[in-house]
């Protein structure tokens, strides 16, 4: 009856309720609207470059693996001529998915993989070169490793990257406008078929000598126009937007200018870009290449730094270094290096000729992960009491101390514009231990901070513990020593803009017990020590029997030493160490002088320097004393920033008398002037003599040869 008649008291009601609804509603928009005009209006400007959306995503990734894996890992080379048989190429076991476990279970998120390296084969079946996976007998030639290691990734929840080499020794088109083109075609190929990338992975080497479809030939080209950059950047990003596009000077992300996996202690996250010219020596008596491992505070462009550093001592596998991986607690370290310093840390993973990582790279990548998380999965200040002499328009939902531990990159506490040097107290829920601090920049507002300094309340005062500069998207703090307090004080001591600080963390890393330091001297006397506090250290040479150590112990002619920290009944980290012969009889006959000892005074750190004389090649002469039977000779380049002397290419010898000189090894270091380890050169078969002679035919840069040390392994 009612909704046929109804009432009109009723129907009276309903309407001024709905129009006092109506009001209520415009006002509240009324307010939110003019509210949030007021809080954009305040909000705080970004300082300086930011970073894009596909340099975001990077800083998210934080680290990844590079996967080297081709022809030079079956003919046990670094950089292949470009000669190469497809036919060499046949890993019977590979298998993408214990590749990418294994990186994922060390905390890597991402996998790039070298799709093609300077030997210019390709491991995928491409229509633009003969010389590529579909020649070889893996799979019958039907096989696609880069599909591989992409479905791998995908399945997985890792991300995909690819580095497709510029310089390309095999193709007969290399040098000249053709080839560009060629490669450009690969790019195509690669960006289309395997995407989402998260990254587009190049580096610097360029031109020299090679195969070039059988011209076997030098050949040289200007790379800062040859590839012409622009343009095969502008199709990279047609092709994969998203993805950040890495090389020597970026444009996204730069090379931060050496292979040992480290930033400069102040490392910005600015940096303007300026062609790094080989030889080419600042007048701090430093290469260029410096500059980029700092970056620069007033920065053009947002270019962060990539530290690239290999688990192994070189890039593709090769047996004789299975005992050289690196360890957890090194890769740990270089965690610090690299992350804790605001670069990503890109680590050069090597399968073998199986088709898969050895055994000892996979337990190290498992523990570094476990490490990882045993040290930073819990926040220490979740609980704690922030007290901040600012925060912006008082607005602490928006800008509070609160988005100090919400986990969220991007919210911040940020204090008012004139409020550029704030202070930040942090009271504990109780007395905490810890070693490590943490500290973030919302980056998305640039690099805001200058220095920072931390203290702790000890003794009714404050006592500085630490200090830092250049935070940007992540600063690690590490103590020399665990801290307890109960109270903390952050303040910023310099800044460019407002502090905009999105995250801030305590952590404790494990006790360590660290692997012992072996050391010889020239005597060929072996001792062991360790820094952490131990019941005993256990050593094992030449795959012997376990030994106590308990005083030094001669070991003249070399060999492996294996030794272990001990504590009660528990076994700490590994060391292994190879060692030559001794050298304590050993003379350096020419050239003549003082300096020229310093090759053989088993100093890492102290350089011989040799020039040429009437235009011959410098060349080192040394006496062992005896005749000696051995199977390789190492070499140690200059472990300072100088490229000047780099000695990339040689030849050496051996004799009896001195006189009659016989040829054993002819050949190039690749990759000498980035990755500056000892070279181990095994030689074709064993050889004796009693002298021996090592020419530089050529340096990299300047008129004399520089060399750290010269050896000799049975």
């Amino acid at each position: 009856m009612l909704l046929i008649n109804p009432d009109r008291n009723l129907l009276s009601g309903i309407k001024k309720y709905l129009e006092s609804q109506r009001r209520l509603l415009i006002v509240s928009l009324y307010l939110i609207c003019l509210f949030s005009a007021d809080s954009f209006a305040q909000a705080p400007v970004p300082f300086g470059p930011v970073p894009s959306a596909a340099q975001l995503q990077w800083h998210e990734t934080g680290m990844y693996c590079i996967v080297h894996f081709g022809p030079d890992t079956f003919t046990d080379k670094e950089w292949g001529y470009g000669d190469e048989d497809p036919a060499l190429f046949n890993p019977k076991n590979f298998d993408a998915m214990q590749i990418v476990g294994a990186a994922k279970s060390g905390g890597f998120k991402g996998i790039v993989l070298v799709a093609k390296h300077h030997d210019g084969f390709c491991l995928w079946p491409t229509k633009t070169t003969e010389h590529n996976i579909s020649k070889s007998p893996w799979k019958n030639g039907k096989g696609d490793l880069v599909e591989e290691f992409k479905k791998a990734c995908d399945k997985l929840g890792m991300k995909f990257g690819l580095y497709c080499s510029p310089w390309d020794r095999n193709s007969a088109l290399y040098g000249k406008p053709a080839y560009v083109e060629m490669y450009r075609a690969q790019i195509k190929e690669l960006y289309t078929k395997y995407g989402p990338l998260f990254m587009s992975w190049h580096d610097g080497a360029n031109g020299g000598d090679g195969y070039y479809g059988a011209a076997r030939e030098k050949r040289t080209i200007d790379r800062t126009t040859y590839y012409g950059w622009d343009t095969t950047f502008a199709l990279v990003r047609k092709l994969q937007p998203n993805a950040a596009i890495f090389g020597d000077i970026g444009p996204d992300v730069r090379w931060v200018g050496n292979e040992e996996g480290h930033a400069g202690i102040t490392s910005w996250q600015t940096y303007t870009p300026a062609a790094l010219e080989e030889g080419k020596i600042a007048a701090n008596g430093f290469s260029k290449y410096w500059e980029a491992t700092t970056g620069h505070r007033d920065g053009q462009s947002w270019m962060p730094a990539e530290c690239d550093v290999s688990l192994r001592p070189g890039w593709f596998y090769h047996a004789k270094d299975d005992n050289k991986v690196k360890s957890p607690y090194e890769l740990f370290d270089l965690y610090f290096q690299s992350m804790g310093r605001g670069a990503g840390l890109d680590l050069g993973l090597s399968p073998d000729r199986r088709g898969v990582l050895h055994e000892n790279d996979v337990k190290a990548l498992k523990s570094f992960g476990e490490l990882l998380k045993q040290t930073f999965d819990k926040n220490l200040l979740l609980g704690a009491r922030f007290d901040a002499s600012n925060i912006r328009q008082n607005n602490e939902p928006l800008y509070g101390t609160a988005n100090l531990i919400d986990a969220d990159p991007y919210s911040s506490w940020i204090t008012d514009d004139e409020y550029k040097v704030p202070v930040l107290t942090i009271n504990l829920k109780e007395e905490t231990t810890f070693n490590i601090i943490k500290i973030r920049e919302n980056i998305k507002l640039g690099q805001r901070i200058d220095s920072l300094t931390l203290y702790a309340w000890n003794l009714n005062k404050w006592e500085k513990i630490a200090g830092a500069t250049s935070i940007g998207s992540l600063r690690l703090i590490r103590l020399s020593k665990y801290l307890t307090a109960k109270r903390l004080r952050l303040v910023i001591n310099d800044a460019s803009a407002s502090p905009a600080i999105s995250e801030l963390g305590l952590y404790a890393e494990p006790v360590r017990l660290g692997a012992p330091e072996i050391k010889r001297n020239k005597s060929g006397e072996i001792e062991i020590t360790s820094i952490s506090p131990v019941t005993g250290i256990h050593y094992v040479v030449n795959g012997g029997e376990t030994l106590i150590y308990q005083s030094p112990f001669l070991l003249p002619d070399g060999g492996i030493i294996k030794a272990n920290a001990m504590n009660g009944n528990k076994s700490g980290e590994q060391q292994i160490k190879e060692f030559g012969l001794a050298k304590n009889k050993w003379k350096v006959l020419s050239p003549v002088g003082v300096n020229n000892l310093l090759i053989i005074d088993d100093q890492s750190q102290t350089v011989a320097e040799a020039g040429s004389v009437n235009g011959a090649s410098p060349e080192w002469v040394i006496d062992l004393a005896s005749i000696v039977t051995f199977r390789s000779f190492t070499f140690l380049p200059p472990q300072d920033n100088m490229l000047d002397g780099i000695v990339d290419q040689y030849v050496f010898y051996v004799s009896d008398d001195n006189k009659n000189w016989k040829l054993v090894s002819k050949g190039t270091f690749a990759n000498i002037a980035a990755n500056r380890v000892e070279q181990r050169v095994a030689l074709p078969s064993a050889v004796s003599g009693r002298y021996i002679k090592f020419l530089a035919l050529h340096v990299l840069s300047g008129t004399k040869a520089r060399i750290a040390e010269i050896g000799i392994v049975k």
